[in-house]
């Protein structure tokens, strides 16, 4: 018999994964190194591991979302990303979407009882 807990942490899993996407983008107006983008994220409530993050980070610069630069200013070197021009539109119309997605589902709940 399936445990409902587990059932539902995978779900979740599968849910988050979309999610990630956007909140990533929502922190990289002002350009952000990786550890500090974990951290600000787990602030706001969403747990993202650096293993999940930085192939996000490479992934989303070969999109062209974000762009990436070395400082090397400090004792230890640091890559710092920021959303491009595209990067921002993107982000944009996805929040857009989002809110049309989340309005759906909560009438979609509401008429279920849920």
């Amino acid at each position: 018999m399936a445990d409902v807990a587990e059932t539902i942490q995978g779900i979740l899993s599968e849910l988050r994964r979309g999610t990630i996407i956007i909140g990533v983008l929502s922190q990289l107006s002002e350009p952000q190194y990786g550890y500090s983008l974990v951290t600000v994220l787990e602030d706001k409530g969403m747990t993202i591991e650096p293993g999940t993050l930085y192939p996000l980070l490479r992934r989303l610069e070969k999109q062209l979302l974000l762009k990436s630069s070395w400082d090397t200013n400090e004792a230890r070197p640091r890559k710092y990303y920021a959303l491009t021009a595209f990067g921002r539109e993107v982000y944009e119309g996805l929040c857009r979407e989002w809110n049309v997605l989340t309005v759906s589902m909560q009438n979609i709940m509401d008429q279920d009882g849920g």
